[in-house]
């Protein structure tokens, strides 16, 4: 196995007071003989999401993990939600079955819940669960230390006191993270129909209403804190893909009701991408296949569905998944001395299989 010299990862404010802390070593920015004030405050994080989807996907995730492994120059992996396919089976052993790969991570793992393994849960095929009781089984599970990242330990701040230890946020090297629990399938706002239910019912709804009242409250403090310490760039982390082109392709903007479980986080991402001065990244999983957009720029459709005027900073990116995806996401962010559009960077890894 590697050693691996990760730098202490700090949580929301903290961190981002010291915006001088140690570097990340990255061998995937520059090139080791490059002079040292290049390459102070680069390093690279992988994104994953959407995996392992079905038994084949399943049987191979650990061979996945150990090629991530190999990556010594990672300073975090985040999995963007969704680690099972959503016609599969929400079992405490299934989900004890991930968390053992989890932990085998050497790099620190930054996981968000994925709309698979609870919201979808009330299908049939899924077994009928209550969501909810499954959303309490994963943050037992896997967020059973708030504050402490799978994998690789490092410290984030977490929103374990409104309830939501999923949700965290973190900064290195001038970049902030916020990671927020934002769910395919309208946000969790379809029917649990698995449930014998055609209408959301008011446990379900009362969870949306305080999870997004949370994300929200997150996205506002971590842009504020960013323009305060004078951060080179926003980073956004979500499982569901709130800019999805399928549903662009299937009515979104004559209905766009079909979206309304997302609106108030795409407009406290809109409003915070506008006053800050710099880039705003967004990563996601949910719609499976790489897409890489800028979708409130200028013209775009999005502005229509969510009656936003243009944003021109938000480039969002969403990471390939489900059972056919062999491939993760290196995300390299530039040295100190670069600001600007150049601050992050990617490139879609296929994984070798050896």
């Amino acid at each position: 196995m590697p050693t691996r010299n990760h730098s202490r990862f700090l949580g929301a404010a903290a961190a981002l007071a010291l915006l001088t802390a140690t570097a990340i070593p990255s061998q995937a920015v520059t090139p080791a003989d490059a002079p040292v004030d290049q390459q102070a405050g680069a390093f690279s994080f992988a994104v994953i999401g959407d995996v392992p989807y079905g038994t084949a996907q399943f049987d191979r995730f650990p061979g996945m993990v150990t090629e991530l492994n190999r990556q010594d120059e990672l300073g975090f992996i985040t999995h963007v939600g969704d680690i099972k396919a959503g016609s599969a089976q929400c079992t405490d052993e299934y989900f004890a079955a991930i968390k053992t790969q989890f932990d085998r991570f050497e790099a620190p793992l930054v996981y968000t819940p994925g709309d698979n393994e609870w919201v979808d849960c009330h299908r049939v095929n899924n077994g009928s669960y209550d969501p909810l009781e499954r959303l309490a089984a994963l943050r037992e599970l896997f967020f059973a230390q708030p504050g402490k990242t799978l994998g690789g330990t490092m410290p984030v701040k977490s929103a374990v006191d409104q309830g939501l230890p999923e949700n965290v946020t973190f900064a290195e090297q001038r970049i902030a993270f916020s990671v927020v629990n934002v769910q395919g399938s309208n946000n969790s706002l379809l029917p649990w129909s698995g449930l014998g239910q055609a209408e959301p019912n008011q446990a379900q709804l009362a969870e949306v209403q305080t999870r997004t009242a949370a994300d929200v409250a997150q996205l506002e403090r971590t842009f504020a804190d960013a323009a305060r310490a004078k951060a080179r760039a926003v980073v956004v982390m979500t499982q569901a893909d709130m800019f999805d082109p399928y549903m662009l392709a299937n009515g979104v903007e004559e209905n766009p009701e079909l979206v309304s479980g997302f609106r108030p986080i795409v407009e406290a991402i809109a409003e915070g991408s506008r006053t800050f001065n710099g880039p705003v990244y967004l990563f996601n999983g949910d719609s499976h296949i790489f897409n890489d957009d800028s979708p409130l720029a200028e013209g775009s459709p999005w502005l229509n569905v969510y009656n936003e005027s243009a944003v021109e900073n938000l480039h969002r990116v969403t990471v390939e998944g489900a059972a056919s995806s062999n491939e993760w996401l290196r995300v390299t962010v530039a040295p100190n001395s670069v600001t600007g559009n150049d601050v992050l960077r990617w490139e879609r890894v296929p994984y070798s299989g050896s």
